[in-house]
C-alpha cells in the first residue's frame, strides 16, 4: 500500500479521503449519481436538514482480510435502515441495491485506505440522506442529496476491550416512545450531548437512558445497543422498545450467540432494579462491536458485573466470533459478508 498513514495509531477522527458518492434527487426522481472528488456539500439557506433536522445516516465498514481482499460486514442491512428512516422523515429512500453499490464504489475508489490486515484498524463509511433546496416552512423538502464518504479509523479499543463504567441518565431522554428513536437521526444524538457530558465529566464512559414513559427500564448505552448475559452462561437478553436504534451489531450477535454457541436470546424489557440476573453486560454497535460494562450507576448505587477490569468469557467468545467474521477469519453466515472488487 502506497499511502503514508501510521495505521496502528489511527482514531475516530474525520480524514478528507480522495473519493465519495453523491446522488441528487428533484423532480420525483434520483439521478444516476457520481463519485466526487469534492468534499464540500453546497445547500441553500433554506434547506430542512438545517432548521427541521431532515435527514438520517447510517454508519458501516470495510474490513481488509489476511489475504488482502476487502469486504463489507451485511450492507444489506443498513440500506434497509435508512430506507426505513427516509420513510419516517418523509424523505425519498435511496433504493437498498444503489445503497450496497454506491458503498463499494466508494470502498473500491478509497481502497489504498482500507487498513492493513492485523492492526484492528478499518474503513468507516457514512452514508447519509438529507433534505436540501430553498424551504422555509415546516414541511418535507423538495431536493435531497444521497452522499456516501469514508474514512480510516483505528481499532475502538487501544490496548484491547476495557470494562467501562457507565451512569443512568434518569434526568434525561434520548427519543420519545413512537418519536424518532427507531430512525437513526440526527436528532436524537443531539438530545444525548448533555447527558453524555455529564457522564464524562464524571468518570463514566457514557449515560444509559430509561424508557421515556415509565423512567424504569434500560433502553440504549450513549449511541449503543445494552445487552446482558446471564450468570450461567445460558441467556441472552436485548431490551425492548419502539424508541431503540434496531443495531445490526445487536441482531448480528442475537444470532449468533443462538446459533453457534446454542445459547437462548430474547429481547425484553430489562429493568434497571433487576441487573442482578446478568453475570455479564456489553453496549453493542458499529464503532466499538462490543463495549463490556463494568458496572452502572443508578441513584448513587454502583453494580458490578463480572469485573471492573476483566472482560467476562461469554462477551469474549462473541466478540471474536463476530470481528472473527467481519475479518474473514470465521466462516460467515450465508448473506452477511459482501466481497468489494478492486482493480
Amino acid at each position: 500500500m502506497s499511502v503514508d498513514i501510521d495505521w496502528n495509531n489511527l482514531g475516530f477522527d474525520y480524514m478528507q479521503l480522495p473519493y465519495r458518492y453523491v446522488a441528487h434527487w428533484k423532480d420525483g426522481a434520483w439521478d444516476e449519481g457520481t463519485l466526487s472528488t469534492d468534499p464540500n456539500l453546497t445547500l441553500n439557506e433554506g434547506s430542512p436538514i438545517l432548521h427541521y433536522g431532515q435527514g438520517a445516516f447510517e454508519g458501516l465498514k470495510a474490513y481488509r482480510t489476511k489475504s488482502g481482499k476487502i469486504q463489507l460486514f451485511r450492507p444489506d442491512q443498513n440500506a434497509h435502515r435508512l430506507h426505513n428512516s427516509a420513510e419516517k422523515l418523509l424523505m425519498p429512500p435511496f433504493p437498498e441495491d444503489r445503497f450496497v453499490n454506491a458503498v463499494k464504489q466508494v470502498v473500491a475508489a478509497n481502497h489504498e485506505y482500507v487498513p492493513p490486515y492485523g492492526t484492528g484498524a478499518t474503513l468507516y463509511l457514512r452514508p447519509m440522506l438529507i433534505g436540501v433546496g430553498p424551504n422555509i416552512g415546516v414541511a418535507p423538502a423538495k431536493e435531497y442529496i444521497f452522499d456516501v464518504f469514508a474514512m480510516p479509523v483505528g481499532p475502538y479499543f487501544k490496548g484491547g476491550m476495557v470494562p467501562t463504567k457507565f451512569i443512568v441518565a434518569d434526568q434525561h431522554d434520548r427519543a420519545a416512545h413512537y418519536g424518532t428513536g427507531q430512525a437513526k437521526v440526527g436528532g436524537n444524538y443531539a438530545a444525548s450531548l448533555q447527558a453524555g457530558k455529564f457522564a464524562h465529566e464524571h468518570g463514566y464512559g457514557d449515560a444509559i437512558y430509561l424508557d421515556p414513559i415509565e423512567h424504569k427500564y434500560i433502553e440504549e448505552v450513549g449511541s449503543a445497543n445494552f445487552f446482558g448475559i446471564s450468570k450461567d452462561g445460558k441467556t441472552l437478553k436485548t431490551p425492548k422498545s419502539p424508541s431503540i436504534l434496531p443495531s445490526i451489531t445487536k441482531y448480528s450477535i442475537l444470532t449468533l450467540a443462538h446459533d453457534r454457541f446454542g445459547m437462548k436470546t430474547e429481547e425484553t424489557k430489562i429493568a434497571i432494579t433487576d441487573l442482578d440476573q446478568f453475570g455479564e453486560a456489553g453496549a453493542c454497535g458499529t464503532a466499538a462491536v462490543i463495549t463490556p460494562i463494568a458496572s452502572i450507576t443508578y441513584h448513587g448505587h454502583e453494580h458490578v458485573f463480572y469485573s471492573e477490569t476483566e472482560v467476562g468469557p461469554y462477551t469474549k467468545k462473541i466478540y471474536d466470533e463476530l470481528t472473527g467474521i467481519q475479518f474473514g477469519d470465521v466462516p460467515a453466515p450465508e448473506g452477511w459478508i459482501v466481497d468489494v472488487p478492486v482493480n
